[in-house]
């Protein structure tokens, strides 16, 4: 199911994203810079679980089409950057040349920059959404995005190569870098239905929270166990960095562990939706199976 589900995302998501970047540029290489790294594959698993979550409180996919566009640039323009040579200096993505390579380093700071503002600029102008909602979403992914999510966690990986984090540490770090953005995928899928209650946007958030961990977790594995031409950038990366990972602290066998009782307790945070929320339980055990 999740295998279908995530291919219909695609293919919608891929065509409103190609919409948004086609709009009028200052620059021709700008342009397709952005198209290059929007454009260039990827799972599109955050506007999947943006849709997904839209679905479980009862709208339409059409509906929040535009915020799972939003959280995809914002993803896009985030790889970039983590790419960059002053970052984590990555020459492959993708099975392809990071944006830095295929281009040049300044063109590549400036796609990201673009992205990051079209993400908000689409956001703002969500068709059949209130001013309200259109405001709330903009703040959830604006924090999700910033020095209070990824930005800042990814400063907090900046800063521990090399060290030994604790768990807790560890998962602090993972909340922001990788947490945050699929937190918000999900918070914007469910903030297009109007009369959302502050309930399921409790148990929709600690799904979120245990999902985007869990990601992390099988990311760390396949770092070690994956191969380089099926996950689209180099095996042993993290390792050669000695960046603190779920398998350096807890081993292959614990880290697993950990994994299943992620998914577990992201499964258990479903519990109280029906089969609108399939999607989403099966976006869960793809996360946890996937192999790229």
């Amino acid at each position: 199911m999740a295998a279908d589900f995530l291919e219909t995302c695609r293919v919608r998501v891929d065509a409103e994203l190609d919409r948004s970047i086609a709009q009028s540029s200052a620059s021709d290489r700008l342009q397709q810079a952005m198209r290059y790294s929007v454009l260039g594959g990827g799972k599109r698993i955050r506007p999947a679980l943006c849709l997904a979550a839209a679905r479980a409180v009862g709208q339409s996919s059409e509906q929040a089409l535009v915020p799972a566009c939003a959280v995809e640039l914002i993803h896009a323009y985030s790889l970039i950057h983590d790419d960059l040579p002053a970052m984590d200096d990555d020459e492959l993505r993708r099975g392809r040349p990071t944006t830095h390579i295929a281009f040049d380093e300044a063109t590549a700071i400036l796609a990201g920059d673009a992205l990051q503002a079209l993400a908000f600029d689409r956001l703002a102008d969500a068709p059949a959404t209130s001013a309200p909602a259109r405001l709330a979403m903009v703040r959830a992914l604006a924090r999700a995005s910033g020095h209070g999510g990824m930005v800042g966690g990814q400063a907090i990986d900046l800063e521990s190569v090399g060290k030994t984090l604790t768990l807790a540490e560890l998962e602090t770090m993972h909340r922001h870098k990788t947490g945050a953005l699929i937190e918000a995928s999900v918070t914007l899928g469910a903030l297009t239905a109007p009369a959302v209650s502050e309930t399921a946007l409790a148990s929709l958030a600690t799904y979120a929270k245990a999902l985007g961990l869990a990601f992390q977790v099988q990311d760390d594995l396949l770092d070690i166990e994956g191969d380089t031409e099926v996950i689209g950038k180099p095996q042993g990366s993290d390792v050669a960095r000695a960046k603190p990972t779920f398998p350096a602290l807890l081993g292959i066998a614990g880290a697993r562990e950990h994994l299943a009782a992620l998914l577990s307790g992201a499964l258990d945070s479903l519990r109280d939706f029906g089969p609108e929320a399939d999607p989403l339980r099966a976006m869960a055990d793809y996360v946890v199976a996937r192999s790229h």
